[in-house]
């Protein structure tokens, strides 16, 4: 092992160069920074092995590798195995001083790095991280009395005067690249060696330009226009900025869409103050309720054939892209809870399977929002309506032909239930469950 000594720089979900501050923390320490991102077996082993996601991450992460090949003769160790395994391997190739990387808030994140936290004490190495994935985290917006908001407006609210008031608009650097270890010959994985094929399904390219978000109040809850900016699965993993989406919504003076970048953060910090909720109901009185879990309709659900075409249409079109328009999500998620009265949950682990744009916090968040358990939730008695919602927003059937195409054929199926029926029965159960 050389003298020389490193610090590690762990690539996790910060996909890039610019604005990445875990980055320009540890290329500012003037030590050589070996950046590293590991394919972490413990969550590879529960995705399909055409998980698109898996996908998106790889062959950002070979471009990633090939400009900085391009620019500084550097690159990016790719490794594949559990995470601690890892490190135990690296302190025996490297004299690590220290590890840098950005925060991440989901239980098993917590957990692994506290694991990897105590294993480098136990070497005298340094493990920092950084703030880098939200504006604003754990407690840094709360209330006056220390405790979190679960109430989405008066946090909207305090999350804006802080912003204001600290004048967050400038952006800082990735300086110091020169500090990259000169070693393009760092390890690499295939797709092949982690165990996935290549997958049908695409990720999206966003677009945040200006007229996307001045008219985006206008367009947003169409799904047959292209009123949305598809930025959700490029703030997943990090490959934008969430500094400088925030400063571009706020530049264009657009509440509404700073709003929705908003709810990103609510969701992650109720999330990290009630970890409780990716399993169990916020209101713990709505654990009571009586599912009836039916798994033919739920079948049917995830299918698109429910015999309610603007259902069907979003659930076919997240089962062909890994995307479903944001109006239409919160239709399906409703149908599936208040009409089938099916658990939440199945829903969210739906959801987990199939989205591009996945976050734990925003899904669990609202799954539970539509079924009324959660936090600042639609109250249970809020129940759409299926076809109404056609008139409302797809009233010249385009996104519904472009996804139900056997909409006027024979084979089209009935619906699963009447719209009323349906309604009381929920309306009954939660009754039942709360009263």
């Amino acid at each position: 092992m050389s003298e020389k000594e490193y610090i590690i720089f762990w690539f996790r979900r910060d996909l890039r160069l610019l604005d990445n501050v875990g980055l320009s923390k540890a290329l500012a320490q003037g030590k050589s920074v070996l950046p590293i991102f590991i394919f972490d077996n413990n969550i590879l082993h529960k995705l399909p092995k055409d998980d698109p996601r898996v996908n998106f991450i790889y062959n950002t992460l070979q471009n990633l590798r090939q400009e900085l090949n391009n620019k500084y003769k550097a690159s990016v160790a790719l490794f594949h195995g559990n995470p601690l395994d890892i490190y135990k391997d690296l302190i025996k190739s490297y004299k690590i001083t220290a590890v840098y990387t950005n925060h991440d808030y989901e239980p098993y994140a917590i957990k692994r790095d506290k694991e990897i936290y105590d294993f480098l004490r136990e070497k005298n190495i340094l493990f920092k991280t950084f703030k880098d994935q939200v504006i604003f985290e754990r407690n840094e917006i709360v209330k006056a009395d220390g405790n979190p908001y679960v109430v989405y407006t008066p946090y909207m609210r305090k999350w804006k005067e802080t912003y204001r008031r600290l004048s967050l608009n400038s952006i800082p650097k990735v300086d110091n690249i020169g500090n990259f270890i000169s070693d393009i010959d760092l390890p690499n994985v295939s797709l092949h060696d982690l165990g996935f094929i290549n997958a049908t399904i695409k990720a999206p390219e966003y677009d945040d330009s200006p007229k996307i978000i001045q008219e985006y109040e206008v367009t947003r809850n169409y799904p047959a226009i292209k009123g949305t900016s598809l930025l959700s699965l490029h703030l997943r993993f990090g490959t934008v900025s969430p500094r400088l989406i925030i400063k571009k919504a706020v530049k264009e003076e657009n509440e509404t869409f700073w709003n929705e970048l908003i709810w990103r953060e609510f969701f992650m910090q109720i999330l990290w103050h009630f970890p409780h909720t990716v399993t169990k109901s916020f209101k713990e009185k709505y654990d009571r309720i009586v599912w009836r879990n039916n798994e033919e309709d739920f079948k049917k659900w995830c299918e698109g054939k429910t015999g309610y075409p603007l259902v069907d249409a979003g659930m076919r079109q997240l089962n062909k892209t890994g995307f479903m328009h944001n109006r239409v999500r919160m239709l399906v998620g409703s149908f599936l809870c208040k009409h089938l009265l099916i658990d939440w949950r199945w829903g969210e682990a739906y959801f987990a399977e199939k989205l591009l744009d996945y976050e734990m916090a925003s899904n669990v968040g609202n799954w539970q929002w539509v079924a009324g358990c959660g936090v600042d939730a639609a109250p249970y008695f809020r129940i759409f309506n299926p076809t109404t919602q056609i008139t409302k927003f797809d009233k010249d059937l385009k996104y519904i032909n472009q996804w139900v195409t056997d909409l006027n054929e024979l084979t089209y199926p009935l619906p699963i239930v009447e719209h009323k029926a349906a309604r009381e029965r929920c309306l009954n159960a939660y009754k039942e469950a709360l009263n």
